[in-house]
């Protein structure tokens, strides 16, 4: 081993010793000294990989649980009858999934800027960075209020029929209180991973939606309260996941060094911040509503019932798959920016390689599974022949969108823990909206393959911004990163300053 024997990290300790409760920046100062002893990388792998499902495991069940409140909601509704199914079913991807891509994007911001500051100690700027988040996500709810009040005349825009868009309208409208909660919700969840509470969160969430699915369960069967009451149970039960999350931030001994209670200094600043927020914003909702635009655009073609069916099925599934990354996502991206922040590169790169290398094998565990089961996944949500034939011709297209949901939303996670979020939203116009779309909608509507030629046009699509991710994480510099994370923090020698850190981004 020559000189490596003599670094301070390994001095009384062999190759089978155990490094999984060093801190990062004895990881980080082992990883600067090179070259690191081959016998030391498997530790140092299962080292990353502890702090990763750490996170990971608990916001795999956030995102999860957060996703299934919505789904119960629809499984209920389905018992209502197949018009008001088909009416919350196209509000609930039309109308509510728009609104869901704008928070959840511009909550990515808060994981930037909490992220990194929590990594360089910067904790009395979290509460204010988080209370401006929520400041700014309660206007975008103000404005997107039009939308839901207005979801009738929005759905026939679309083409959907008169009766469907009418049931689209009242589920619509009931969910204007979950679209302020969903508000609040988004930067205080944020807020508690980028401190890795994650824990709690899990625990609050998977609470939330046990009483959710027996307080449905109550309002539809036992008094008959229809669409409008599961609509309004599902606000209810947002706001109620609101209040546990405010509590525990508010009380928690653990969230005392990074919450002091309101200030108004969180209406300063706001426009560097907003520049962020925007960007992020862009960002995830032009992945989010690609997607959803696809199942859109099925309805609109040759036998629209069975496309619509076909699609919708695998796109469940889709979406199951998709909350699982966005956990791990959302873990990938707080290690990152945790140890940027920190000044540690080298403990960044190590975090990346071993997110990026834990989901491809998870997602061709998936994608196998999808394989071979794939008349039984599909008979799972209907007995129609005919649907159930069209969904096992899509299941191998299914399987490569869930192997690609290994590598895209995670370098997606990695992005939002840089602040490449601007950079990336161009991609994403790019690969997604000039390329991948056009090629769909030609595809599907000017060959024989229907359905399956928009599916292709979204995996072109995600393919090229995955291979864009890819070289664009590959060629970067973590020294340099770390640097401009110090930028963004090195006006907080003060309070005012430690508001304006995101400046440079």
């Amino acid at each position: 081993m020559g000189s490596e024997a003599h670094h301070p990290l390994l001095l009384g300790m062999d190759s089978r010793s155990r490094i999984s409760d060093l801190p990062s920046a004895a990881v980080e100062e082992f990883l600067d000294h090179s070259p690191v002893p081959a016998a030391w990388w498997p530790r140092l792998l299962a080292w990353e990989s502890k702090l990763l499902w750490l996170l990971s495991g608990s916001s795999i069940v956030v995102s999860l649980c957060n996703y299934m409140l919505t789904f119960v909601t629809l499984m209920f509704t389905g018992h209502l009858g197949a018009l008001e199914l088909a009416g919350a079913s196209i509000a609930s991807v039309g109308i509510q999934g728009l609104a869901y891509g704008v928070m959840i994007g511009m909550a990515s911001a808060v994981q930037t800027v909490c992220g990194q500051a929590y990594g360089a100690r910067k904790l009395a700027a979290m509460g204010v960075i988080c209370q401006r988040a929520i400041v700014l996500h309660l206007g975008a709810a103000v404005l997107l209020t039009f939308l839901y009040w207005f979801s009738g005349p929005a759905l026939r825009a679309i083409g959907q029929s008169d009766d469907i868009a009418e049931q689209g309208e009242i589920f619509a409208r009931a969910l204007i209180p979950q679209l302020y909660a969903f508000a609040v919700s988004c930067p205080m969840q944020r807020f508690l991973q980028a401190q890795n509470i994650v824990n709690p969160l899990a625990y609050m969430s998977v609470g939330v939606l046990l009483l959710h699915s027996i307080l449905t369960y109550v309002v539809v069967f036992v008094f008959s309260c229809g669409l409008l009451g599961s609509a309004l149970t599902l606000s209810f039960s947002w706001w109620l996941l609101v209040t546990l999350n405010w509590l525990y931030i508010v009380f928690s001994p653990s969230c005392r060094e990074t919450w002091t209670g309101l200030s108004a200094q969180a209406f300063k600043g706001i426009w560097p911040y907003f520049k962020l927020t925007v960007a992020s914003a862009v960002m995830l909702c032009l992945e989010i509503w690609y997607s959803q635009g696809l199942v859109l655009i099925s309805g609109l073609l040759p036998n629209p019932t069975v496309s619509l069916d076909s699609i919708s099925i695998c796109m469940n599934y889709w979406n199951w798959d998709m909350n699982f990354m966005l956990g791990l996502s959302a873990a990938a991206s707080v290690r990152v920016s945790n140890e940027l922040g920190a000044g540690h590169p080298h403990v960044a790169k190590l975090s990346v390689v071993v997110v990026n290398g834990t989901s491809i094998i998870i997602s061709t565990v998936f994608s196998a599974f999808i394989l071979i089961f794939r008349v039984e996944m599909s008979k799972l949500f209907t007995s129609d022949s005919a649907v159930i034939a069209a969904v096992s011709n899509l299941t191998p297209l299914l399987a490569i969108s869930v192997f690609l949901n290994g590598i895209q939303p995670i370098l997606s996670g990695v992005a939002v823990g840089s602040g490449w979020q601007a950079v990336v939203a161009y991609v994403n116009i790019f690969t997604y909206y000039i390329i991948g779309l056009p090629i769909g909608c030609v595809l599907g509507f000017k060959t024989s393959l229907g359905v399956a030629g928009v599916w292709w046009g979204m995996i072109i699509g995600v393919g090229l911004q995955t291979v864009t991710l890819i070289v664009l994480t590959a060629r970067t510099n973590w020294t340099v990163e770390v640097e401009k994370a110090e930028a963004r923090l090195k006006r907080s020698a003060n309070e005012e300053a430690t508001l304006n850190i995101v400046d440079s981004i």
